[in-house]
């Protein structure tokens, strides 16, 4: 079985449903029947490229909010992360930016075996370390960090190898109605939207399993 997790790395969601799916792993009988794949899906493709700006401003011009609704929801936010495990540091100071070179180096790591691990390693730097993912050395520097090569990360990232491909995945992610991130396709049959409970992960994989079972 196969799920595909369609995510941008900066999607506060996006990783507390990463650990949602992981812990409905946990208790899934088929556990080790089950790939996980990770296609990539920019939130904002059309932000300039290693050109972070404030996350906090972005957030109060996109939504029109204030400094303080945005300070309070960013407080709501570390809280849940907390209850999921996760340590979120989302302070005023925070940068935002163009994804599509660390989805081009998540592609990289996802052909040598990596790619969970590289979300992984990005979310953590991201959100918890509060470490730059919008430029080639940080990104090159985590990467390295997860077993890649430093020359190959920086020759895929100059050449653009896998431009096409981040971009496809988004057009893709469209393609099968999401609006938004996470988003996730269990098995090509059952599709889950947002961050949702264990528990609907659970039930998702089992009757996915269960379908795949009576089509056998």
């Amino acid at each position: 079985m196969q799920v595909e997790v369609w995510s941008d790395v900066v999607c506060p969601w996006c990783y507390i449903g990463k650990r949602r799916l992981e812990r409905a792993l946990e208790q899934f009988d088929g556990r080790d029947g089950v790939s996980i794949v990770h296609r990539s899906f920019q939130l904002d493709p059309s932000r300039p490229v290693a050109e972070p700006q404030n996350r906090r401003q972005m957030l109060m011009s996109k939504y029109r909010l204030s400094a303080q609704q945005v300070s309070a929801m960013d407080t709501q936010m570390e809280e849940l992360a907390a209850a999921e495990g996760l340590e979120y540091h989302l302070k005023p100071d925070g940068v935002t930016g163009n994804t599509r070179q660390a989805h081009e180096l998540v592609h990289l790591a996802r052909a040598a075996g990596q790619g969970d691990a590289l979300m992984e390693r990005f979310y953590r730097a991201y959100f918890t370390e509060g470490r730059s993912i919008f430029d080639v050395d940080s990104l090159v520097t985590l990467a390295q960090e997860v077993g890649l090569d430093e020359a190959t990360c920086r020759r895929a990232l100059a050449e653009g190898t896998y431009t096409a491909a981040v971009a496809a995945e988004g057009e893709q992610a469209r393609h099968l109605g999401a609006g938004g991130v996470p988003f996730f396709v269990i098995d090509q049959r059952f599709g889950v939207s947002g961050a949702q409970a264990t528990d609907v992960f659970l039930d998702a994989l089992r009757r996915a399993a269960a379908t795949a079972e009576a089509h056998a």
